[in-house]
């Protein structure tokens, strides 16, 4: 991933935060047709060390896993477009501005491998259903479900793991702006108020590389 200096990200607990709070991820294996490329939440386990999930049983991918192989898992946190309006003082002064799109992502790499075991998989997903579930008045749990519905499901799939063995991080923040043109962009991303940008235009001013780093030194 192409990372200019301002925009590089190496703090692990940021990184790790990001793929917490947005485990949605892509995992790239390479093919024998070329990449290929699944859409499946990912979550990491509390050291941040590896990267846990599951898959259908008719999802070939599984297959390919014997011994394991190398993955790359992409995680993506706030993103969206920044209008050059937003730079009203540069736009007027010399109109060499241009749009942009702001975001931030983690690269996770390391080797993916098949867990097909049933035991590990009730496990797994008893403690993902409890992570999802403990925000409602009445959280649903696995054990809610008849036993031989549960194995059923439980037959149906496969459970992956990737040992992560390098991490990537990526957040483009308008760092590389001077002060008017991220304050513009931050009231801009205020104003729209599509789905995202409150929490892209936090990460705006968080990030700002006038104000000490966020988390401590790097």
């Amino acid at each position: 991933m192409y990372t200019p200096g301002p925009f590089n990200e190496s703090r692990r607990e940021i990184l790790h935060a990001l793929m917490r709070e947005h485990p949605f991820a892509t995992l790239i294996i390479g093919g024998n047709d070329g990449p290929l490329a699944n859409h499946l939440p990912l979550y990491a386990d509390a050291a941040g060390a590896c990267l846990r999930g599951h898959v259908a049983r008719a999802n070939p991918i599984w297959r390919a896993l014997a011994g394991g192989v190398p993955a790359l898992a992409i995680f993506h946190g706030p993103h969206g477009y920044v209008s050059p309006s937003w730079y009203p003082p540069t736009k007027h002064e010399h109109g060499r501005v241009a749009p942009t799109w702001n975001y931030s992502v983690v690269h996770a790499r390391g080797v993916l491998r098949a867990v097909d075991d049933g035991h590990w998989l009730r496990g797994f997903l008893e403690q993902l259903t409890d992570h999802h579930e403990a925000g409602f008045e009445t959280p649903w749990r696995v054990s809610d479900a008849p036993e031989a519905h549960v194995e059923t499901l439980l037959a149906a799939i496969v459970g992956i793991e990737l040992r992560i063995d390098h991490l990537q991080g990526k957040w483009k923040m308008s760092q590389n702006q001077p002060a008017r043109n991220r304050a513009g962009v931050v009231a801009g991303l205020r104003q729209r108020d599509r789905d995202g940008d409150q929490a892209l235009a936090a990460l705006v001013e968080r990030f700002d590389p006038d104000l000490p780093s966020p988390g401590g030194a790097r």
